[in-house]
């Protein structure tokens, strides 16, 4: 369970920033970063804050309702073009840098940033990179359901006009349904050309 370890072992305001997106085919990569005000939260809003990725929609929900007394957040995105153009690993650093620099212009400066991986964008303060990061902070963690969320309601949203893909089910990862769907439908303006399916693809 994550805990507030690492940001008690920094002084100030300290941020976590996590991003979602680096493996689908399709989308945007988006990233989140939270501060939060206070550490002395209920123990019921701790319990609610995991890793995204072992987290329902319900639960993302419940949790980023629980936490918005306590916390803030901003996002940052980086464009299919931009994944296509830099490699996904720059654009996720563009992505979180994005999302810190937008949070920064509300509530910084800040003192730290503990940023998920093993790889550190340029921040205008020190950071850290937290391998699997969202397990061991609970700033982290929140920063991974708050892009999480919004990466799969940016795929939802584009899944109306796109309906041949499933997007609002496997938001842009390679199913079976999304590689159907592009054998049926092609490739759209927001699939990842560098990436090899889609790059197959649109050879054929």
């Amino acid at each position: 369970m994550p805990t507030f370890d690492l940001e008690h072992a920094h002084k100030g305001l300290v941020v976590g920033v996590d991003e979602v997106g680096r493996g689908p085919l399709a989308g945007p990569v988006v990233a989140a970063a939270v501060v939060f005000y206070t550490y002395d939260i209920p123990q019921e809003v701790v319990s609610l804050i995991q890793d995204s990725k072992v987290l329902s929609a319900a639960q993302r929900f419940r949790a980023m309702q629980a936490m918005a007394p306590y916390s803030a957040v901003a996002w940052g995105a980086a464009s299919r073009k931009t994944i296509d153009t830099a490699n996904i690993l720059r654009a996720s650093l563009v992505a979180m840098q994005r999302a810190v620099m937008t949070l920064g212009r509300r509530y910084g400066p800040f003192d730290h940033v503990l940023v998920d991986g093993n790889h550190c964008p340029a921040f205008s303060c020190p950071a850290s990179a937290v391998i699997k990061g969202d397990q061991h902070s609970l700033s982290i963690a929140a920063a991974s359901i708050y892009a999480k969320d919004l990466r799969d309601r940016l795929m939802a949203r584009l899944a109306v006009r796109y309906p041949h893909f499933s997007w609002e089910k496997n938001a842009g990862y390679g199913t079976a349904a999304h590689l159907r769907g592009m054998d049926h439908a092609g490739i759209t303006p927001h699939h990842r050309l560098s990436f090899r399916p889609v790059a197959l693809q649109q050879r054929a």
